[in-house]
């Protein structure tokens, strides 16, 4: 699960070069700290015969939810009335802490009283790895109050012998209850832990409390009971005291933890059996051990009793390594976009022999984007898509390595862009009642077939409770926001619609579905219908809320389709949705469209081609102020007809005439407000380029607001553009703003156009290149396999094995494939060096029942 953040100031915005990257003496990462890093990602995909209810009722309102032991991190949507329900959520997020149990729970949804839990897949850490990235069926076990344990508690057990006053012996256990730690939340609080310790064996049961500890999951308990093993005997050989072999091989120490309910009846939280016997080699033992189960905490069911559960899972354990181990495959990795072909480099090669290109996708995106290098690699492998699309109608719809990193790219930097967009609309809608838009929605369209609108239809729009509302509002609100769309976003799609217009010269529509087939299709129609997703609402919609969200979704996607607009198309199945659409097949709705995808991909900062005209964006008779180029020359205010294109700005003395003065529009550094102080003039705001600044006034502050607004939008991406202006004039030797009296001072005020256009995301390169180290290891096999197949190829000129052994990968040069591949393999080696040597520590410094290694305990 990822957030928005200022990026760390410290790191460095270019890989240091191979050859000048300083490598660690052998040895120097075990004084060093190497952070352990655990990341979870899969699917929950559906699930099959739960249990029905006994009533004439049987189905259920089920969701399911993810606990790291009994903590809950996921929770899914709810699916009504159903025993097979169908999930389908992914879910991503980092693990902060240690686990045991990874769980998933099956929940029937109950208004009035709590959720009842219909079962669970529990599956210890360790075992993780034998599921990963594979869809299982699990069966769903028994929940009960008994089984749901975390935590770990630190005990210390002694053997003591006493003499008593007439000379008999004593053997007495020394039974030291220290502490615990990570016990489970309860009801959403730490609990109030006590513990009770017992002595059992045969016939005997002896049992001592300890003091309750408030408000804590990790209590100190730091308690001592004493307790008599043996009967008392006569004293024979003090320095030879043994506990008797039949006495210690029957008992054992038992701890039970427990939440102190007060007035109600108080919870289990665990328990851990330590035979008394681990005292015969040592008079002392102390360790940490594992809360396990209650004895009836695993009550045997028939497999097939709840139900089952198909589940994708994927978990990853990272050791990230002192940045300077990463220097030569980070240099390796940022070098790809410059590879020719693209297809023979690193970032190519790792997602050509990964079992899930979405695996090598996250991380190669980050760490390219961190680096300013994802828009050039982004452009070579959607390059390489379009030599195999042959329907300019197909385009950019597949699922590939340039369409997955779009993908990922979009949902890392488009975060605050969905924010501005979207949320305030989607928030209302959750408010409005469900079930009066898809009615008003049925009403609007019976009264649209009839062509009979009433004034029961016309007060529905009035009072906007209706799906066009919503549909009218989101859509007006997307099409006005290309000022907010990041930087990279616009590059991406300015370089998409250059090569979609070439690829298809003699499609005119081309260049804007190549950019409307992600930003809307795989963007807003993606976030609409799954806000929770994009943490545009904190929790999932209920129902009818999906399905409302589910219409406005739909015809966003259709209306956003520059083809299903211009051809008078639309992908709606449902008879009622085809009539409701045919509603927006109106002119405006194209040019706005249009208009939108112009401005979130122009050519405004790239040197034109010459092959497509500029784009005309808005003119009007405006005030400027003279420039005053010359001694002579007067600055007074004159008016003049602008002229926006998305290539200049331009004013003329008239319309149609020949432009007095021309700024280019990658010449465009800030366009602000100017303070009305300046000229004790209104409506005023200036284009600061990279000549003296523009003052102009419009002739009201609508019209203002607009070119400010406009000339924004078609500058955003200038790669020059300021970050602190001054918001007053420079006159009679100083700037009023500031009182500065240099003309050519840094800005006294920061810019406030480029702010949401440019939020920076925290990426952790070294978890990135090391995720990337793992992915390499674990594809060692096929890495060597594509080997092969370079030699086969340049060998014999042609594949000479089964075509399964490389059929699937992209070898279009063999000879420079092969040399990355080689460079792969040596880095790779290298790094396995120092993380060898960590694992061997590591091994040998977390003792077995030591607190980052606790014992696990006797299960019962």
């Amino acid at each position: 699960m990822a957030a928005a953040a200022p990026a760390a100031a410290a790191a460095s915005s270019e890989a240091p070069a191979a050859s000048a990257t300083a490598e660690p003496e052998a040895g120097d990462e075990d004084s060093r700290d190497v952070r352990v890093l655990q990341s979870l990602r899969g699917k929950i995909c559906e699930a099959k015969n739960l249990l029905p209810y006994l009533g004439p009722h049987k189905m259920r309102d089920c969701f399911c939810t993810i606990n790291l032991d009994q903590e809950e991190v996921y929770r899914t949507q709810v699916v009504e009335k159903s025993l097979s329900p169908f999930f389908s959520e992914e879910f991503y997020f980092e693990i902060p802490r240690t686990f045991q149990y990874l769980s998933f729970y099956v929940y029937d949804k109950n208004v009035l009283q709590r959720d009842l839990r219909i079962g669970k897949v529990a599956i210890k850490k360790e075992d993780l790895c034998h599921h990963s990235g594979k869809e299982t069926w699990f069966s769903l076990q028994p929940v009960d109050s008994n089984s749901e344990v975390q935590g770990k508690v630190h005990l210390e057990l002694k053997l003591n012998e006493l003499i008593t006053e007439n000379g008999t012996v004593c053997q007495q256990l020394v039974v030291h209850i220290k502490a615990c730690h990570g016990l489970p939340l309860i009801n959403g609080q730490s609990c109030d832990p006590y513990a009770t310790v017992s002595l059992v064996g045969p016939s005997r049961n002896d049992q001592k409390k300890t003091k309750v500890k408030k408000k804590t999951s990790n209590p100190q308990f730091n308690e001592i009971f004493y307790f008599e093993v043996t009967r008392s005997s006569s004293y024979t050989r003090k320095s030879q005291f043994q506990v008797e072999e039949e006495d210690i091989e029957k008992l054992e120490i038992r701890i039970d933890l427990w939440n102190n309910g007060n007035l109600v009846q108080d919870v289990f939280l665990g328990e851990i059996k330590v035979p008394v016997n681990v005292l015969r080699t040592d008079s002392s033992h102390q360790a940490w051990y594992l809360l396990q189960p209650r004895d009836n905490g695993n009550k045997s069911s028939k497999t097939d009793d709840l139900g089952s559960l198909r589940l994708n899972i994927c978990y990853t354990e990272d050791y990230v390594l002192p940045s300077e181990y990463y220097g030569p495959l980070k240099t390796l990795l940022l070098k790809s976009p410059d590879v020719q072909p693209i297809s023979a480099s690193a970032a190519y090669i790792l997602s050509e022999i990964c079992r899930d290109k979405n695996d090598a996708v996250l991380p190669l995106v980050r760490l390219l984007l961190h680096h300013d290098k994802l828009v050039p690699f982004a452009t070579a492998v959607a390059e390489l898509d379009l030599k195999d699309t042959q329907d300019a109608n197909t385009i950019f719809r597949g699922n590939s390595l340039a369409t997955r990193c779009l993908d990922e790219m979009m949902k890392i930097v488009g975060g605050h862009y969905l924010k501005v967009t979207l949320k305030p609309i989607l928030d209302e809608v959750q408010n409005i009642s469900p079930t009066v838009i898809v009615c008003d929605l049925m009403i609007v369209t019976e009264h649209f077939r009839s062509k009979l609108f009433t004034f029961l239809s016309m007060d529905f729009y009035s009072k906007g409770t209706n799906l066009r509302y919503y549909v009218d509002k989101l859509f007006s609100t997307i099409v006005k926001s290309s000022m907010s769309c990041p930087t990279v976003m616009c590059d991406i799609f300015y370089s998409l619609r250059q090569m979609a217009t070439q690829r298809f010269p003699n499609d005119p529509h081309v260049q804007y579905s190549a950019v409307s087939s992600f930003v809307f299709l795989r963007f807003f129609a993606v976030a609409v219908v799954s806000p929770h997703t994009f943490h545009l609402r904190p929790h999932h919609p209920d129902a009818q809320t999906i399905r409302t969200l589910t219409l406005i979704s739909k015809t966003i996607q259709t209306l956003g389709s520059w083809g299903s607009l211009s051809k008078s198309k639309s992908s709606f199945k449902e008879t009622f949705m085809c009539e409701f659409f045919k509603m927006f097949q109106e002119e405006g709705y194209i040019m706005a469209v249009k208009k939108f995808l112009d401005e979130i991909s122009s050519t405004e900062t790239k040197e034109s081609s010459g092959t497509s005209e500029p784009v005309h964006l808005k003119e009007g008779e405006m005030y400027k102020r003279a420039q005053g180029r010359t001694r002579i020359g007067k600055k007074n205010f004159k008016k003049r007809w602008f002229c926006l294109t998305s290539r200049e700005l331009t004013y003329h003395k008239q319309p149609g005439k020949d432009a007095i003065y021309t700024i280019p529009v990658k010449n465009i550094l800030a366009v602000e407000k100017l303070e009305e102080s300046s000229f004790n003039k209104k409506n005023m705001f200036q284009v600061i380029h990279t000549e003296k600044p523009l003052y102009v006034q419009a002739n009201n502050c609508v019209e203002a607001n607009e070119w400010i607004d406009v000339l924004c939008r078609v500058s955003r991406c200038n790669q020059n553009r300021l970050s602190f202006y001054h918001p007053s004039v420079y006159l009679n030797g100083n700037w009023l703003c500031c009182q500065e009296t240099s003309e050519n001072t840094l800005g006294c005020k920061p810019c406030t156009a480029g702010v949401p256009a440019d939020i920076q995301i925290d990426i952790d390169e070294d978890r990135e290149t090391e995720r990337i180290y793992s992915l390499f290891t674990l594809s060692l096999l096929k890495l060597q396999k594509m080997e092969e197949a370079c030699g086969t190829i340049a060998v014999y000129q042609g594949p000479q094995k089964e075509p399964d052994d490389y059929s699937n990968f992209v070898i279009e040069d063999s000879v420079t494939t092969f040399k990355t591949i080689q460079q792969i393999k040596s880095i790779i080696e290298k790094l396995d060096e120092p993380h060898e040597k960590y694992r061997k520590k590591r091994s040998s410094s977390a003792k077995y029942g030591s607190k980052e290694n606790p014992i696990v305990g006797k299960a019962s």
